[in-house]
């Protein structure tokens, strides 16, 4: 069974690609549009990995990471930073709120899935699946 993977994102077309991309590869994704519904499947869900976009509405994506975080459920769950901020120290932000790694958008679909799959593969070697 492929890994399920939450992607917090507001933008349909940057959702669309992600997930066609992931699902083709055998991955369930399931969608939040902003922050807050990120959380709540988080907290009620079996996830594998979230990617996170940090320009949402209401709350951003560093607020969300540090949430997510407090969660005891998913505290060792990773979480991707998906985001076009791209200036000097905006990964270290990312890194800092919580996120485990970060992408850059926009993504290149022929490396995309072996990027996904580098945050996945240390759970699967811990015999989580």
């Amino acid at each position: 069974m492929k890994e399920t993977i939450l992607y917090i994102e507001d933008n349909d077309q940057n959702y669309y690609l992600v997930q066609y991309i992931l699902t083709a590869k055998g991955y369930t994704v399931i969608r939040a549009a902003d922050g807050m519904e990120g959380i709540t499947i988080a907290d009620t869900t079996r996830l594998d990995l979230i990617l996170l976009d940090i320009q949402l509405p209401g709350m951003d994506g560093y607020e969300t990471a540090r949430r997510l975080r407090e969660i005891q459920a998913i505290a060792d769950l990773p979480i991707v930073a998906l985001t076009s901020y791209a200036m000097p120290g905006d990964r270290e932000k990312a890194l800092a709120a919580g996120c485990t790694g970060y992408i850059e958008k926009p993504i290149n679909p022929a490396t995309f899935i072996s990027q996904i799959e580098a945050y996945l593969l240390p759970a699967r070697s811990k015999g989580d699946h």
